[in-house]
């Protein structure tokens, strides 16, 4: 079974860094792709950065580059390093993965996500 184990949220204040971890466990092959999105009260799911490990290239949505930097390792693991973190960056933050080729890395649909994580909640004070 392919699962999605999202880690690493808190509460910090602005100006500070967190970084996420998605665990990714029950698939076997060695390309996929993986995306952050994160959610915030009354607002849609949001595509946060992309990595796609067939090519390495990663992706991110405008607002947090420069801030933000996605890395995943040979063990299926994959992190969020975020800096400069501000308050609009508040919201539960869920990993994606996507398995069928070719892969996207689309941030602005979450239809090409095949499996998800339960989310894990970021908070920056201001």
């Amino acid at each position: 079974e392919v699962q999605l184990q999202a880690s690493g949220g808190g509460l910090v204040q602005a100006g500070g860094s967190l970084r996420l971890s998605c665990a990714l466990t029950g698939y076997n092959f060695k390309n996929f792709a993986i995306a952050w999105f994160r959610q915030s009260p009354g607002k849609e799911r949001e595509g946060v950065s992309c990595i796609n490990k067939s090519d390495g290239k990663t992706y991110y949505t405008d607002s947090v580059k420069g801030r933000f930097t996605i890395a995943s390792d040979d063990a299926k693991n994959t992190y969020l390093q975020m800096n400069s973190l501000n308050p609009e960056d508040t919201a539960v933050y869920y990993c994606a993965l996507e398995t069928r080729t070719p892969f996207l890395c689309e941030l602005h649909n979450t239809r090409y996500y095949e499996y998800w994580g339960q989310g894990t909640l970021v908070t920056v004070s201001s």
